[in-house]
């Protein structure tokens, strides 16, 4: 027993004065609550010892807890770099972000970073913290840091990337990504992300390139496939953007957009039968049913039936009349039976419905729409030249400006 208490003492009190010429060191008083707290287990043991009396297992256990657990796991954590100050100040910081209290958690942040500059997750958290506020600027800066702490923090990598997107620096995002799938190209989010950039820049071949890439890690993305057809989709290479619509489709039969354009490129291939049973499958999505049954009285108006195309139309209306009648009224197809179309009154009072589609989507659908009425006149000939010209837009024998050009002299 006595043993025991020496040993415990000598032991005790080596870690007690490691700690305090550690804090003098540091001047760090966030160890001035571990020094208290071996002072209580030094005291424990000292009374049992001044006292002659044998103390209890659980004082025993306390006093070992107290003055040897306790500072030991501290010092641990410390040879592997975690240091207490960074303890303290990041369970503060969890704490008080627990109770809503972000002024708190800021300033806990704030100080542990400015005491330990190479506080990783410091930096990390004061980053979450103010991109939640909105400040996205400083938000950028201390994930830059935590960065340059951590270098395969790819999700700090990806979060500057989507914070200069969102600040319309789209240079300096596409950058960042390209500069991060290099480092993981598995990493999907962020082809998505370059992808939707490089897009809205009108670098579709670029934008194909990504997703080819990003196949060789996820072959059964769906939407990988669709957003590789949207990119074909711009490039005009149809036969490409049919395959990766039809696999994206394959992948999920829910993928309804993928769909709407497997039917938009049938149109333009003249190929009505297959234009009708795609338009058919689309009509199911919401966002797309009032466009989907506006194709699909087209189709019937190419192929004579006007009871039918009406009923369509009449039914497109019904869903979205404002849009619809615009359409109806800017093409001459749906002057026979224009008469028969119910066309409401009071269409500008019409609550506009909200577009479930994303701008990429949007620009995708637009052109594929854009393409059909392009190619409309075209002969059967010309369709089958699109079709086995499809690899580059500038090798294409149809160039399609000048057949908008033809159309727009056509109109006129």
């Amino acid at each position: 027993m006595i043993i025991e208490q020496f040993i415990f003492t000598v032991v005790s009190l080596a870690i007690f004065v490691y700690m305090f010429f550690k804090m003098i060191k540091n001047n760090d008083t966030s160890y001035i609550v571990v020094l208290i707290l071996e002072a209580l287990g030094i005291a424990l043991n000292f009374l049992g010892f001044a006292l002659f009396i044998e103390l209890n297992i659980f004082l025993n256990i306390l006093k070992y807890i107290l003055s040897v657990i306790i500072p030991g796991i501290v010092i641990i954590l410390e040879i592997k770099g975690v240091t207490l100050i960074e303890i303290i100040n990041i369970t503060k910081a969890k704490f008080y972000l627990m109770a809503g209290n972000d002024k708190k958690a800021k300033e806990a942040l704030l100080n542990l970073v400015s005491k330990i500059p190479d506080s990783y997750k410091g930096h990390k958290m004061l980053a979450e913290l103010y991109e939640k506020e909105g400040g996205m600027r400083k938000a950028i800066d201390e994930y830059v840091q935590a960065i340059d702490i951590n270098k395969k923090d790819y999700e700090s990598y990806y979060k500057v990337a989507e914070l200069l997107n969102n600040l319309d620096k789209k240079d300096e995002a596409t950058e960042m990504l390209f500069n991060l799938l290099n480092k993981k190209p598995d990493m999907y989010k962020a082809t998505e992300l370059l992808g939707d950039i490089l897009i809205s820049k009108e670098m579709y071949k670029e934008a194909v390139n990504i997703y080819q890439d990003a196949l060789k890690y996820n072959p059964v993305s769906y939407e990988i496939h669709y957003n590789l057809g949207i990119a074909y989709t711009m490039l005009n290479d149809f036969q490409n953007a049919k395959i990766c619509y039809e696999k994206a489709a394959e992948i999920n039969s829910l993928l309804y957009n993928a769909k709407y354009s497997l039917a938009e490129i049938a149109l333009i291939y003249k190929d009505l039968e297959e234009a009708e049973k795609r338009f058919l499958e689309a009509i199911e999505d919401e966002s797309l049913s009032a466009d989907g049954y506006y194709e699909l009285a087209k189709i019937y108006l190419i192929k004579g039936d006007k009871e039918t195309a009406i009923n369509y139309v009449n039914t497109a209306i019904d869903i979205a009349s404002k849009k619809i009648v615009d359409k109806v009224r800017k093409d001459p197809l749906f002057i026979p039976i224009i008469a028969r179309i119910s066309i409401p009154f009071n269409l500008e009072n019409e609550e506009e419905r909200k577009n479930k589609l994303t701008p990429k989507e949007i620009k995708a659908k637009e052109h594929l729409e854009k393409m059909v009425d392009i190619t409309r006149h075209l002969s059967y000939n010309d369709i089958n030249l699109l079709k086995h010209n499809p690899k580059e837009k500038s090798e294409n024998t149809i160039n399609m400006k000048n057949i908008d050009k033809e159309q727009e002299e056509r109109q006129k």
